[in-house]
């Protein structure tokens, strides 16, 4: 039985993919472009793997949401987060990498080559796959909210916790997450509101005596969010009590999401091992999935860290992992 269908089909001396009919092969396939898919890209591309790299709904991610960026290894001033995703991608566009512009819809991975449906419409089938798509954060859905993105509202205090030094900011959820960001922000802050729609936290009882012996912490019970208010910047959010419809405001200038988060893995968790949310498994120190050939990266893979530079390194993984698996099998 063969395992792997050899690559005979690639113009050497173009050295660019061969199409036949409405199917494009490829020898690698990169789908997302954050700091996992754009740094596969450099290391594949540099292996000469012609990686083909589409960037999805969101070209840069998240990343590309957020203002200044000062704990990525290289900028010592700080960057913008548009500014890093674009600097990645013109280094992996410099070593040869075919970036381009489209949405992965459906996927196939029941055999190889791997067939992945871009735009509903064309086909790519890849030697090897490295997914890249990240995850999406949950927000309550508020205008106000959108408004004030990366402007005092933020889904991740470790990447923004720092520019709120010394002042005073909420955090909205009740779980293990909400209570990790809290703590968090607390050793920064002058004040953090922990607010929570129900009148007891999900969290684990450890975390809950954390947060509850944290003097800094106040948890604001049964209420939720109404409306972030403020001029260039948070000054304020209106609360809203779901007991009595009452409504108060909290003077904050940050405004932290840790109501969860959502991996895009949706067209691969017919194929692919998953855990309950829907994170892709890895084999632990690599990037290998259930399916041989078949790689993950970044924060679709990862529930715990969710940072730029995590990414970045598991994206070299993937790539030093795909490029193994195809010198061992071609």
């Amino acid at each position: 039985m063969e395992l792997f269908k050899p690559m005979e089909k690639f113009d050497e001396a173009a050295d660019k993919p061969v199409h036949e009919g409405e199917t494009e092969k490829v020898k690698c396939l990169i789908i997302g472009s954050g700091p996992a898919g754009y740094t596969a890209a450099i290391y594949a591309a540099r292996a000469n793997l012609r990686p083909v790299l589409y960037e999805g709904l969101q070209p840069g991610g998240q990343l590309t949401t957020t203002t200044e960026v000062e704990n990525f290894p290289g900028y010592p001033e700080g960057v913008t987060g548009p500014v890093l995703m674009e600097d990645l991608k013109k280094q992996a566009l410099r070593f040869g990498t075919d970036i381009r512009w489209g949405i992965a819809t459906a996927s196939d991975l029941s055999s190889r080559p791997f067939k992945i449906t871009i735009d509903d419409q064309k086909i790519i089938a890849a030697d090897s796959l490295i997914i890249a798509t990240g995850a999406t954060a949950k927000y309550l859905g508020l205008e106000s909210e959108k408004n004030f993105m990366g402007h005092g509202v933020s889904a991740c205090a470790t990447c923004d916790g720092f520019f709120f030094k010394g002042q005073d900011v909420a955090v909205i959820g009740g779980g293990d997450s909400a209570c990790e960001e809290a703590l968090y922000l607390s050793g920064l802050c002058k004040k953090v509101y922990l607010v929570h729609r129900r009148d007891e936290l999900r969290a684990s009882k450890i975390m809950q005596e954390r947060i509850k012996n944290r003097e800094n912490i106040e948890i604001i019970w049964s209420h939720i969010p109404k409306e972030i208010i403020g001029d260039q910047s948070v000054n304020g959010v209106i609360l809203q009590n779901k007991k009595t419809g009452e409504e108060k405001k909290i003077d904050v200038q940050g405004f932290f999401l840790a109501i969860g988060h959502q991996p895009n893995s949706e067209i691969f968790k017919e194929y692919l091992e998953t855990d309950e949310v829907g994170y892709i498994k890895t084999i632990p120190g690599t990037s290998k999935t259930s399916i041989e050939g078949v790689f993950a990266c970044g924060d679709v893979q990862d529930p715990h860290y969710r940072q730029a530079v995590t990414a970045a390194g598991s994206g070299c993984i993937a790539a030093i992992d795909a490029e193994r698996w195809l010198s061992e099998k071609g």
